[in-house]
């Protein structure tokens, strides 16, 4: 199956969705593209359609507002067939091609059948998103522990609360939600632990200022946590977890259960400014469930190929270079949302729409917007990103985290390669960095392909620069016979009429 439009969008969250609707509204024919069931991505996640009523989920989304406003939009687009909508479809590699882009996706509507599928465009815009950083600790491959992420999409996706008894962990305003959250859908949020200070932000009043709408999201946030008695605890950090005999009775019955059982106890210890457990502040903590979140890796599988250059986030991680106008460093490439820094759905919204412009000034489509407008949203760029790099400075990662792990940690959960066989790596100086350390251990050849060993392994031996993924030709695992049939169906470029 082959598809072909003006602009192919690949992600359908709040960048993805504003430069869909912007580019549409000025003209153009667009793809869309998206893995999930529903639009809106991972901050406006949904059920899937048949089950949205019957899973009410408003409470926990922001800006549901402009997400009905865009979908409509959309929707209106899609009637007159200037839109083409593809959701439950897998990209799985982009390439250029003589007249633009070749995007390869897999349908996974009628799973488990799959169907191959080529999307072209002189123009591709790629708005993918990030996914949650982790940094191990003991017990953390242990059933039970989950990414802050992890336990909001299942809020999200389908209304379930993970556990009864939960303590959060890690940096960062995204875990005050996550515990509004569980607490107002019953769950008993023990802790909260914040491994940043508060008086961080201090030293950053101008982002603040020029930002109230997240005071005030904070503060409603502290108020939820307040009326459910939920303690914050802040240069507080996860440093392990353990299974326990009840736990390991219920684990051993479910798939990857570890050889203590699910976790039953959290070990927190305070911190000092370097991030070191400080003696005597170790608390034992009972908990049936864990929610770690270090911050966000921008998602860059499908830029890398394409050659794309890479700039320092500021938060530890690269990022796509981008210009003003959301240009990559590859012609006709665009890109917006977290794949240039993490910053948020309100900044993701803005840059979709400014790279939307950039992409009808480059095709000379008709219906560009007024001046006026494009500068606004430029100015809401420039802000969020300030608020942005002053968030990651405030909650920067522990520079002694490695001081929690014992030799026997696992790091890389998917191939059980250990803290240690990572050191032994990097004290014989035979790796620099994740990948030469993949190539001795393996860690980050398994499933999740080093999405979540990877910045740690680079904290592990290369801690002073920022961490970029590894380049896959393959995004995301796809089956030989997808592949089979993408060579025996994708025609020759230079013979294709589209």
């Amino acid at each position: 199956m082959s598809e072909s439009g003006d602009l192919v969008v690949v992600g359908a969250g709040p960048a993805g969705l504003a430069a869909a609707a912007t580019a549409l509204d000025g003209g153009l024919r667009v793809v869309l593209v998206d893995s999930g069931a529903a639009l809106g991505g991972q901050f406006w996640r949904h059920p899937p359609l048949p089950a949205q009523e019957a899973v009410p989920t408003a409470d926990l989304h922001h800006g549901l507002g402009a997400y009905r406003e865009l979908c409509a939009t959309l929707a209106a687009h899609e009637r007159t067939g200037r839109l083409t909508l593809l959701l439950n479809h897998h990209v799985w590699t982009t390439a250029r091609v003589d007249d633009g882009f070749a995007v390869h996706a897999v349908d996974r509507s009628r799973a488990p059948e799959e169907r191959t599928v080529v999307l072209r465009a002189p123009a591709l815009l790629l708005a993918t998103g990030a996914y949650d950083r982790q940094l191990p600790f003991p017990g953390w491959d242990l059933p039970g522990v989950l990414t802050v992420g992890g336990l909001q999409a299942l809020l999200k996706g389908g209304g379930v609360v993970a556990g009864r008894r939960v303590v959060l962990g890690g940096t960062g305003p995204f875990l005050l939600p996550v515990a509004a959250a569980l607490a107002a859908r019953g769950a008993e949020v023990v802790a909260v632990c914040e491994a940043a200070a508060p008086s961080a932000w201090l030293r950053h009043p101008a982002a603040l200022l020029r930002n109230p709408a997240k005071w005030a999201e904070a503060a409603r946030y502290a108020g939820t946590l307040a009326r459910h008695r939920i303690p914050v605890r802040t240069r507080t950090a996860i440093i392990g977890a353990e299974g326990g005999a009840e736990g390991q009775a219920e684990g051993q019955a479910g798939v990857g259960a570890g050889a203590e059982g699910r976790v039953a106890f959290v070990r927190t210890a305070s911190l000092d400014a370097d991030g070191n457990p400080l003696p005597g502040t170790e608390r034992r903590i009972a908990a049936d469930t864990v929610g770690v979140g270090w911050g966000f890796v921008p998602q860059l599988d499908l830029l890398l190929p394409l050659g794309c250059g890479l700039a320092d986030a500021g938060d530890g991680t690269m990022a796509a270079a981008v210009d003003d106008g959301q240009r990559t460093t590859v012609p006709g490439l665009y890109t917006a949302g977290e794949t240039c820094g993490v910053g948020g759905a309100a900044l993701a919204v803005s840059e979709g729409r400014v790279a939307a412009v950039s992409v009808l000034t480059d095709l000379s489509a008709p219906g560009l917007p007024n001046a006026r407008r494009l500068a606004a949203e430029r100015r809401a760029v420039i802000r969020h990103r300030a608020f942005a790099r002053a968030m990651a400075q405030a909650h920067p990662l522990p520079p002694a985290w490695p001081a929690w792990l014992t030799d026997d940690t696992p790091v890389c959960r998917c191939e059980e390669v250990t803290a240690g066989a990572v050191r032994s790596a990097r004290a014989d100086d035979a790796a620099a960095d994740h990948r030469q350390v993949k190539q001795l251990t393996r860690a980050g050849m398994g499933w999740c392909q080093g999405r979540m060993c990877g910045p740690a392994v680079h904290c592990l031996v290369a801690r002073d620069q920022p961490y970029a993924p590894a380049e896959r030709l393959i995004a995301t695992p796809v089956s030989l016979g997808a592949l089979a049939d993408a060579g025996e169906s994708t025609p020759d470029p230079a013979s294709d009429p589209t």
